[in-house]
């Protein structure tokens, strides 16, 4: 018989008023999470979509189980610290009762359809934000090269869309008020991408006290030097490049572009800028919470 290659149906669809991605989440899945079983012990990062997803995950991994990815047979951080909403296939058939602790795992996640363990506050959710206006250029040259997410006809009509919560991951405003609303019903570290940026040590330090790990200065500086944007983008088992090509087009983009604070000026025209900020402020009044929009700020 034929291999069948129609390509695979990778349009949004709504879980519980919430945007994921056909054919990438599968909604049986997705009602197992509500009850899956929460230790003291479990870790959450959670962001919303290109907010630093990749790097905390990597700081995890490498605070956690360095020598998982180590070496000339080390592990894809993916694979280390995973998806929770994703049930990839090394996780098939795989009971998370029987994993090793600590079990780490990233999510694009609304508070609403965490586990409902955590909100016993057992296991630790840190939350990593990101200035809106770079999460929303990074996310538009990422559709430029996934293939899971439709092509953008042009910045300015994905600039709408990501104002009106028409993208995986719904509302960008949503996902972090609600987060932000409901953070004392968890274990909660909020950090973010620009003080990751301007102070990675400082930051490894912050992650690491919140989860109670004795670190010596030699392991941050080790993991610090890792994690630096410079040499993850370099490293095949953190910056994604070993992701199927059904997933990413390799030949059109890199998962980690530039990671800078303050790209967004590039590519914002003075009337979007305007736009922007002032759906911002309308959706953000009573939000408690400040960005760093450029790296000289």
């Amino acid at each position: 018989m034929a291999e069948d290659t129609t390509p695979l149906d990778y349009s949004l669809f709504q879980y519980k008023g919430f945007n994921l991605i056909a054919n990438v989440h599968q909604v049986p899945f997705l009602d197992t999470l509500e009850n899956f079983g929460i230790r003291d012990s479990d870790v959450f990062a959670v962001t919303y979509p290109k907010s630093g997803t990749i790097w905390m995950q990597h700081i995890l991994g490498l605070m956690h189980y360095s020598n998982d990815l180590d070496g000339p047979v080390s592990k894809l951080t993916v694979q280390v610290v995973p998806w929770l909403e994703v049930q990839l296939p090394i996780r098939k058939n795989q009971d998370p009762a029987t994993l090793t602790s600590p079990r780490l795992h990233v999510t694009h996640l609304p508070q609403y359809l965490m586990p409902k363990g955590l909100r016993k506050k057992k296991g630790k959710v840190i939350y990593v934000a990101r200035n809106p206006k770079d999460v929303v250029v990074s996310f538009y040259h990422f559709h430029n090269y996934s293939l899971t997410l439709e092509t953008p006809t042009s910045f300015d009509h994905f600039l709408e869309k990501f104002l009106h919560g028409q993208v995986f991951g719904s509302s960008w405003f949503d996902h972090i008020k609600e987060w932000y609303k409901h953070k004392e019903e968890f274990d909660f570290l909020y950090i973010t991408y620009e003080e990751m940026v301007k102070d990675l040590r400082a930051a490894v330090v912050k992650i690491s006290n919140f989860l109670g790990k004795q670190i010596d200065d030699r392991t941050i500086e080790t993991i610090v030097d890792k994690c630096t944007f410079k040499n993850m983008r370099c490293n095949p088992s953190a910056n994604y490049q070993m992701i199927p090509k059904t997933f990413l087009d390799h030949n059109k983009g890199v998962f980690m572009r530039k990671g800078k604070v303050g790209d967004w000026k590039n590519h914002f025209t003075v009337a979007q800028n305007e736009r922007f900020d002032k759906v911002y402020q309308e959706k953000m009044k009573e939000v408690p919470l400040d960005f760093i929009w450029d790296i000289n700020d």
